[in-house]
This record gives C-alpha cells, sequence and structure tokens, in this order.
C-alpha cells in the first residue's frame, strides 16, 4: 500500500489489520477508491425507493427487522440499514439523534456502500465475504467513516442461495458492543427463516395449481419446476435431481443421466417431460388471471401475455367462478342484469376464444378446459381457510374496480369485506399494519383506530399510523 494509506495508520497506532481488514484494503484499493473520499455515491432518488423497496424479496421480512433491530439500535444509539445484494442502502431505522450524524457520511436510502464504491465497511464487506463482519473505527478504509463502528451480515435467498442483500448495525465508537456481531447475525438467520417460509407456501401453491398438467402425462415421467429451476413434484418419485439448469427460451434439457426432458412453459414454472412421449396428449392450457388492484387486469395463458380490456377480463371472472359451465342466458344476467342479452354475450366469447383458443373456452356451456390460477380465487380460498395473511398477500386491491357487472360488483364488495372484518380480527399489529398501508385499507379509519392502540409507545410505526389517522379524522 502507499505510503499513508489505513495500513500506515494503524501501524501508527500500534495495531495490527486484521487479515479480513488488509484483504478489504487491497480490494477496495484495486478499485480506486480514496480514503479522503467524504460520502458513498448517491445512486437512487427518494422517488426510485418505494418501487425498489416493494420489488425487494426483504421487504415482506421487514416487519421482522424492525421488531427484532429497531428498538434495540435506538435504546444504543445505532441506526439500523438494510441493503440490497449491490450494496444500495434502501431502508434505514433507529435511533433519531443519530440520524443526522448517520446523514452528513452517507448512511441513507440511496446510497451505495459496496467496498467497490466506498471502501471497506460492514455492508461492503460482508457482501464482499458473505460472511457477518464487525468494522471499527479506522479499519474502515474512508476517514469519514472512522468516528464509526458497524457490524453486518448476508441474508441469502432459500430458493437459489445468493445473498439478497445485508442488514447492519451502526453507531459511534462509544456503542460498540461485542453482542452486536450475533445480534445481527441470528436476525440474518432469522430473516432467512422467514423467506423460507414464504418459499414453502408459493411452492405449495404452485403444486395444488399445476398438479393437473403433471397428472395429465398418465403415468410417464415428468415434473414440476418453479422459475427458478428447483424440481417440486415428480413422476416416478425420487428420481429427480434438486435443481435442473433451463435456459431462458429453451424448450429441451438434459439431465445428469443423460435423459433428455422437453421443457413446457406453464403460467408460473414448467412442466418437464419425457422427449420419448412427446405424442402423449398436451397437458391442458394454464391461464393465470390478476385482476385485482387499479391497473389493468392482466392476463397470461401458458406464460404469454394476453392483452385485454374489461370487458372479457369480466367474462373470464364468470367462467373462472363456474369451472362447470354457464349458459349464455346466464352469463348475460351476470355480465348486464335482467337485461342481458344472450346475442351480446356471444359476440363476447367469439372475441374471447380468437385471443385464447377454441381449445381452451369450450361452449355448451360456456366454460374454460384450461388450469386456473386467479388473484381474486386465491384470496376468496384464503379467506374460506382462515388464512388472512396469504389472503392480504394475494390480493392487490378492489376486484375489476370499473366493473358494473352484478355479479363481480356482488364478489368484489365480497371479498374487500371479508378481507377487512378477517384482518381486524386478527388483533395482530403487522398485519393490520400492512393492511393500513393497503390499497383497501388506506382510508380506513377503524383500521388506524385500532392500530394506533395496540402498537406499543416505541414502535416505530406508530408516529406515522398516528399522522394518517389524524388526517382521516380532518377528512
Amino acid at each position: 500500500m502507499s505510503a499513508g494509506g489505513p495500513s500506515t495508520r494503524l501501524a501508527g497506532e500500534g495495531q495490527a489489520p486484521r487479515p479480513i481488514i488488509s484483504a478489504s484494503w487491497q480490494r477496495s484499493l484495486a478499485a480506486h477508491v480514496d480514503p479522503e473520499k467524504p460520502t458513498p455515491p448517491v445512486v437512487f432518488s427518494s422517488d426510485d425507493l418505494p418501487t425498489l423497496r416493494a420489488d425487494h424479496p426483504l421487504n415482506s421480512v421487514m416487519p421482522l427487522l424492525r421488531s427484532t433491530l429497531v428498538s434495540i439500535a435506538d435504546e444504543a444509539m445505532h441506526v439500523m440499514l438494510v441493503t440490497d445484494a449491490e450494496g444500495h442502502i434502501l431502508w434505514r431505522d433507529g435511533a433519531s439523534r443519530l440520524l443526522t450524524d448517520a446523514d452528513r457520511v452517507g448512511l441513507f436510502p440511496g446510497t451505495q456502500v459496496s467496498e467497490e464504491k466506498i471502501g471497506t465497511n460492514a455492508m461492503g464487506t460482508t457482501l464482499a465475504l458473505d460472511a457477518p463482519v464487525q468494522i471499527h473505527s479506522a479499519e474502515h478504509l474512508v476517514r469519514a467513516f472512522h468516528a464509526w463502528t458497524c457490524v453486518a451480515a448476508p441474508v441469502h435467498d432459500p430458493d437459489t442461495g445468493a445473498i439478497v442483500g445485508a442488514i447492519d448495525i451502526s453507531g459511534p465508537l462509544h456503542t460498540a458492543h461485542p453482542a452486536l456481531v450475533q445480534l445481527v447475525s441470528t436476525t440474518a438467520t432469522l430473516a432467512e427463516n422467514q423467506l423460507r417460509v414464504r418459499v414453502a407456501i408459493a411452492d405449495e401453491r404452485l403444486r395444488m395449481r399445476n398438479m393437473p398438467h403433471l397428472a395429465s402425462l398418465r403415468g410417464a415421467p415428468g415434473a414440476l419446476v418453479t422459475p427458478t429451476g428447483r424440481i417440486i413434484a415428480g413422476e416416478p418419485y425420487g428420481r429427480w435431481p434438486e435443481r435442473v439448469a433451463i435456459t431462458e427460451g429453451s424448450d429441451r434439457v438434459m439431465l445428469a443421466d443423460g435423459q433428455e426432458m422437453l421443457v413446457e412453459q406453464l403460467a408460473e414454472g414448467f412442466l418437464l417431460r419425457a422427449a420419448t412421449a412427446a405424442s402423449r396428449p398436451s397437458p391442458r392450457s394454464a391461464l393465470s388471471m390478476r385482476f385485482m388492484g387499479d391497473g389493468s387486469p392482466r392476463l397470461t395463458h401458458d406464460g404469454r401475455p394476453v392483452p385485454l380490456t374489461l370487458r372479457p377480463a369480466e367474462v373470464l371472472t364468470m367462467l373462472a367462478l363456474h369451472p362447470d359451465g354457464v349458459s349464455g342466458e346466464r352469463l348475460a344476467q351476470m355480465l348486464y342484469g335482467d337485461d342481458g342479452n344472450p346475442t351480446t354475450v356471444r359476440g363476447e366469447i367469439h372475441r374471447l376464444r380468437a385471443s385464447i383458443g377454441s381449445g381452451v373456452l369450450r361452449t355448451r356451456p360456456y366454460r374454460l378446459d384450461a388450469t386456473v390460477d386467479s388473484d381474486f380465487g386465491a384470496v376468496r380460498a384464503a379467506l374460506q381457510a382462515g388464512r388472512v395473511e396469504a389472503a392480504l398477500a394475494a390480493c392487490g386491491g378492489p376486484l375489476l374496480p370499473r366493473s358494473d357487472a352484478p355479479e363481480i360488483r356482488e364478489l368484489r364488495d365480497e371479498l374487500e369485506a371479508g378481507l377487512r372484518r378477517a384482518v381486524l380480527d386478527t388483533d395482530d399489529a403487522d398485519l393490520l399494519h400492512t393492511f393500513a398501508g393497503h390499497p383497501l385499507g388506506r382510508g380506513d379509519l377503524e383500521v388506524h383506530d385500532r392500530l394506533v392502540a395496540i402498537l406499543p409507545p416505541g414502535d416505530t410505526r406508530l408516529a406515522a399510523v398516528a399522522m394518517r389517522r389524524a388526517r382521516l379524522l380532518r377528512d
């Protein structure tokens, strides 16, 4: 290292750098990080952050991280920081008196703290090493961080094993405590466990929705595969690897035992079937409907998006709700009320069959000959099973909010009222807080009243909830 570099500074203090610190300095200096650099670069604006957070895997475990770390960070004069896999800080919380100091050195959402951008630091180094680390004072390459001690640990995707981000506790030198390393490491493990549960739930949903595809092979070798390549069901049982590498756009894959399998894209994931069984009947088509929320209704057919306007979305909703089929007269009544005309319905059916195929939309009676996965069906089933968290997770907002079709209005009201009552009945603070930020709960005064009543005084979410409640009262 050059004269005056970090090793010289520590040598002057009578300390030899730890091996992981020395190696980190080497990587940082090779990336041309200047030890006199004042702050990390700001990569994302505050306007970018809501979307980045919503799309990130760690968003779902932020309630756990806050309940585990934030109260401790606040009491111990620390801040909690959470990054993505590239070292971009996405979340920050903790001692309000310390936030101004953190702002001065760039420890705020939107900055990038990878080793390549700001040198040795707990978050950047834990991502580089894939291991928990503590970086103390002058062990930081950049002088601006010398007043800080930071502890970080990586969090992994339980599906792929890849790093999805890092969690960090940072604070002034005098607040450092050896137990922080164990605390942060344990919290990272808890976060991974919660992600693992979510993966297991998603696997089970995929299995249930797509088992008809596997059954259609009638005993021939085949397997259901997640979008990331994990095999979650196979016939015959026990002969399949844990994963297969499916190249995007490929229709074949070679297994380790040399057997070639055909790859068929499903609405979510893939079906593998033996290449020798190509002459067997094809499995049923898969339709995936996402009709809840303020955006346009979205339909995929065997993994391919299908352009859709409101009226065909209404028809598909009715057919999904009546898998045994309905007559033209009944469908007209569902869509238009007592004045409905079967002739109008026939025109809609004709146009829809042109989009998704006559083999998928059958007539006499009108019905869907496909495996159907819908968000409104998932919400309804979860509510009926008492799985409130799953119902809330599946619900993106009101069902086809622009629709005036009588039966859709009835279902929309049923789902909204049922979900709201189920959430209120739980008295679960995390669930209530999620619902309070949901399109169906943002303007609900009773939800905010209940949340203010049950959140403990030290909960960092309380102030924002109380402000929204006051605004609702004023309105």
